[in-house]
């Protein structure tokens, strides 16, 4: 009877409660939790306190739905990472860190450090997560450090501080919060006095499951022991912590809890074993095993057949080498991604692969596996699949792979692909992405394409198939594909749009084909959400379409190589108004470059060279702020070099070499901040060089001002330490030769040839370090060759011919073919931003060989090594030593007054092509040997005092005629 009198009350109470509670809820958050967080506002401006008066609507902040209190403050600096679950269980954690950790580290050296208030955060009584990331937070206020925490918020679980500065004074005090769960130090300083000591306090977290001391890399093996006392801890990230040689891997004994174990990034070279003798296997329950970027070796294999549990396995980028070991490996039947690239594995795949049932994610990219792919043909769980990089054998058809219905992702590029027609019939997956580039001939487009709807992204490039048409229906199929790369495919026709328009495909590269005819004029219609196209090195001819201007959102334009004429539409130049690359060379467009209605402001690449573009550079690229190459070369355009380019702040590439420019360099060019690359080579420039170069002495890479009227000395203050290349031939320079160049140890090319340059080559030759082409050619140097010359070890190619220098040549002096060039010898390349492409300026070299001069690509050069000394005082002997000279392709001494015998050891100069010794005093024999030199394609001894015989005229001697030896008054047969 009590009961029922009492229950009205209890619902009058309850009813009270609820009212409370909905008022509660009609204001938002906790007035005092409000008040807290506008104290937090001055450490943590980015907390937006102005955009609502209810602070559970701020973006960093998450409370609970029923309480209103906050349970979650994201205060980090970097990705806000919002969890969705009020309670995130321990392996649905995630984890923040900075966008890019280069970008981090430059923030670090510039931002203040400064203390934290962790009593800030005691009015926050319901708080769960809490994310401190990358606040440069150096340590805690005196007596207000996370210890004060501990009573009032006993429901914190997971705590990160991540990139900051924290020493391991800290963790005595992040011992006290037993409630934690999850606690982040990854990349702070825990490098103190003893952070070892610190770290084993931490063991009192009795909860903890998650714990991350990653980018510590003093921490060493020696941490390892003192873990083993967190028998709460289901998941340990070790990653980059010093960790080297073998790890004993029972250190981790008491974790019998432990499902995640990551040590990746560290110098590990072999496991201890898993097997205690008297308990058996440990780390039974692990089920993530992060081994990548380490240095072990295959004995990993033999430890691994324990881990029955093992899901995830990680072992790229470490020193695995010949042939996979899966005798215990295989037995891992739960594997669900497995992860083995960037080693040295050889031979074929094993066929117990077929036992891996439930893998869902294989990469053994960046091997030298072998042999076909059949032993993946059961892995029937499979969505995910890397093979690149190996010399495995493709079938085009992907025949072993039909089963697979769950796969989604394939790349085998850089393999063997060979032609298989077997298969007619439907497969069983629907790929999104599908990469299957390079080698071999794939005969007509695989028959598996016909049937795929999903695709997103395919690169077929460099398979050789004989289709003479483009794969339009590729598009109509795939609704929403986005990416087809189809590169140096063979491919010929017309290149067809689709019907109906495909209104997704944002990235088209056809390039390096043999499409003919015009591009379609509906191209923009067609195709409206492009934002790069490449359709390069093909052979389209016609007009540039004006719909191209209906593409507002392209971004990447490649039309070179092709022959397309006309001019360049004006719908383009006002319509495209997100383009940042436009590269039109190498056709025969025409006419002025760009006309008054020109919106192309974002434009980060130019390239029309190679065309007949007449007029003058136009004003309408004075808007382009962002430009930071401009290639005009190559054209026909005139009048001076425009002054507004001196506001081009971006622009660090500059050619409008070849053209009919006139005029003085202008003072400007110094002034830019970046301009690294400067060609206006054959021109009618003239005048001096300004001092205003000197501004460019950290910067400027490339010079060439070759084929000009340019006068008077260089700049005393011109010293560029960086540069790489300098052509400066053809002018009426003149003068000592300059000291510029004295401390530029980078520079491999310098031609000062046809020049009025005077004085003695000087000493300091050798600090040219990376010397490889020294062209001097028809000035007015003399005195002796410097010795310093023989301390250039990549010397390749020199020329001091039509000078004026004495003495002997120096026995020392050698040059050698560089063979494979690196490519700053080669040409020097820039890239384009936000494309995987690269533009280049390629320089020529004039020399003469065979008595004609030619003019040669570097490229081609790198296979040569030569030496012309020729038209000069030189006398004395020819040393001997010339016989060492590996793969010396041309020697020319003619026209000095040189004595004693030929070398006979000349014959040890297999490599040699033409040998030049004519108008010396040169006496003795012929030697016979000569018949030795299979490659010699000009000889002349003519005009000295040789006597003998001349040589048996067999092989390359058989081909010459007496005008290699007339004048040799002795010399007889």
């Amino acid at each position: 009877m009590l009961s029922e009198q009492m229950e009205p009350k209890r619902l009058a109470m309850l009813l009270v409660v609820l009212l409370r509670l909905g008022g509660r809820l009609c204001e938002g958050c906790l007035e005092e939790e409000r008040t807290a967080l506008f104290q937090l506002k001055p450490f943590f401006s980015f907390i937006d306190v102005d955009s609502s008066s209810n602070c559970c609507e701020w973006e960093r902040v998450k409370c609970n739905l029923i309480t209103n209190r906050v349970t979650h403050l994201f205060l980090n600096v970097s990705n806000i990472i919002i969890v969705e679950d009020v309670e995130p269980s321990w392996d649905d954690i995630i984890y923040t860190k900075p966008i890019n950790d280069m970008y981090y580290d430059g923030w670090r050296n510039k931002m203040k450090f400064w203390y934290l208030n962790a009593s800030l955060f005691l009015p926050f009584k319901e708080l769960h997560t809490l994310s401190l990331s990358g606040n440069f937070i150096v340590g805690c206020v005196h007596n207000e450090g996370f210890e004060k925490l501990s009573l009032e918020l006993n429901k914190l679980e997971i705590l990160d501080l991540s990139y900051n500065n924290f020493n391991d004074s800290i963790l005595s005090s992040l011992s006290e919060l037993s409630s934690l769960k999850s606690l982040n130090l990854v990349d702070n300083l825990l490098t103190g006095t003893n952070p070892i000591n610190g770290i084993k306090m931490l063991s009192k977290l009795n909860q903890l499951e998650i714990l991350d001391l990653s980018n510590h890399y003093d921490l060493g093996n020696n941490v390892l022991s003192l873990l083993n006392d967190f028998a709460s801890l289901k998941s340990l990230r070790l990653q980059d912590c010093g960790l080297k040689g073998t790890i004993n891997m029972l250190e981790f004994n008491n974790m019998m809890n432990l499902k995640e174990l990551y040590l990746c990034e560290n110098k590990i070279k072999s496991l201890g074993s898993l097997f205690h003798e008297k308990e058996g296997p440990k780390l039974t329950k692990l089920e993530v095993l992060d081994l990548s970027d380490n240095m072990l070796n295959n004995s990993i294999f033999s430890y691994l057949g324990v881990l029955s549990n093992l899901k995830y396995l990680y072992l790229d980028y470490n020193k695995l080498k010949g042939r996979i070991h899966m005798k215990d490996f295989c037995k891992m039947t739960n594997l669900r991604e497995l992860f083995i690239s960037n080693n040295n594995l050889k031979g074929s795949l094993p066929m117990c692969f077929s036992n891996l049932t439930s893998l869902e994610r294989l990469d053994l990219s960046f091997n030298d596996l072998s042999g076909n792919i059949s032993a993946l043909k059961s892995l029937a769980s499979l969505q995910w699949l890397d093979l690149s990089y190996n010399k495995l054998q493709i079938p085009s058809s992907l025949g072993y792979l039909f089963n697979l219905s769950k796969l989604q992702y394939l790349s085998a590029s850089n393999n063997i692909i060979y032609v298989d027609e077997m298969h007619s019939v439907a497969p069983r997956f629907q790929l999104r992405e599908i990469s299957l580039s390079c080698c071999g001939n794939g005969g007509s487009f695989p028959q598996f394409l016909y049937h795929q709807h999903d695709l997103v992204d395919v690169t077929l490039s460099h398979i050789h198939f004989k289709v003479n048409q483009f794969p339009f229906w590729l598009l109509e199929n795939n609704t929403n594909l986005k990416r087809l790369h189809l590169v140096n495919c063979s491919l010929s026709g017309p290149f067809q749009v689709p019907f109906p328009s495909h209104l997704v495909l944002e990235d088209l590269d056809i390039s390096n084909n043999f499409f003919s005819g015009n591009i379609p004029t509906e191209i923009g219609a067609h195709l409206p959400s492009l934002s790069s196209l490449n359709m390069s090195k093909n052979d389209f001819n016609g007009s540039i379409p004006s719909s191209f201007g209906d593409m507002s959102s392209l971004q990447i334009l490649d039309l070179s190589n092709n022959q397309l004429f006309g001019g360049i539409p004006e719908h383009l130049a006002w319509g495209c108004s997100s383009l940042e690359i436009l590269a039109l060379s190498n056709n025969t467009l025409q006419g002025p470059i760009f006309s008054t209605n020109f919106s192309l402001m974002s434009l980060s690449q130019l390239q029309l060279n190679g065309n007949n573009f007449s007029g003058m550079i136009p004003n309408a690229l004075s808007n382009c702020s962002f430009l930071g190459t401009l290639d005009l070369s190559n054209n026909y355009l005139f009048g001076k070099i425009p002054s507004w380019i001196e506001s081009m702040y971006s622009l660090s590439t500059f050619d409008v070499s070849r053209n009919q420019l006139c005029g003085r360099i202008p003072k400007w060019m110094g002034n830019t901040s970046i301009l690294g690359q400067i060609d206006v080579a054959d021109n009618h420039l003239q005048g001096l060089i300004p001092r205003a170069f000197c501004n460019l002495n950290r910067q400027l890479q490339f010079l060439d001002l070759s084929m000009n009227n340019f006068s008077g000395i260089l700049p005393s203050c011109f010293k560029p330490s960086n540069i790489e290349e300098v052509y400066l031939s053809k002018n009426m320079l003149q003068g000592p030769l300059p000291k510029a160049f004295r401390k530029s140890s980078f520079l491999v090319t310098l031609d000062l040839s046809y020049n009025h340059f005077s004085g003695h080559i000087p000493n300091w030759i050798s600090n040219l370090s990376q010397l490889s082409y020294l062209l001097l050619k028809r000035n007015h140097f003399e005195g002796e060759i410097p010795i310093q010359l023989c301390k250039l070890p990549h010397l390749s190619l020199i020329d001091l011919s039509l000078n004026n220098l004495s003495g002997g040549i120096p026995s020392c002096l050698k040059v050698t073919a560089l063979n494979k060039v690196p490519d700053h010898y080669s040409w020097i390349s820039y890239n384009f931003l936000g494309a995987n492409r690269s533009i280049s300026i390629e320089e020529s070299i004039e020399y003469t060989i065979k008595s004609r001069s030619y003019t040669y690509k570097k490229r081609i050069l790198q296979y040569m090594a030569g030496i012309d000394l020729s038209c000069n005082k030189l006398t004395g002997e020819i040393p001997h030593e010339i016989k060492n000279i590996l793969m010396l392709f041309t020697l020319n001494l003619s026209h000095n007054s040189l004595t004693g015998p030929i070398p006979r050891a000349f014959s040890n100069l297999r490599d040699i092509e033409s040998l030049d010794l004519s108008y010396n005093n040169l006496t003795g024999n012929i030697p016979p040997e000569f018949a030795l030199l299979h490659f010699l394609q000009y000889f002349n001894v003519s005009y000295n005092n040789l006597s003998g015989k001349t040589p048996e005229r067999i092989g390359q001697l058989g081909t010459f005629d007496e005008s290699s030896y007339v004048g040799n008054p002795f010399l007889c047969g």
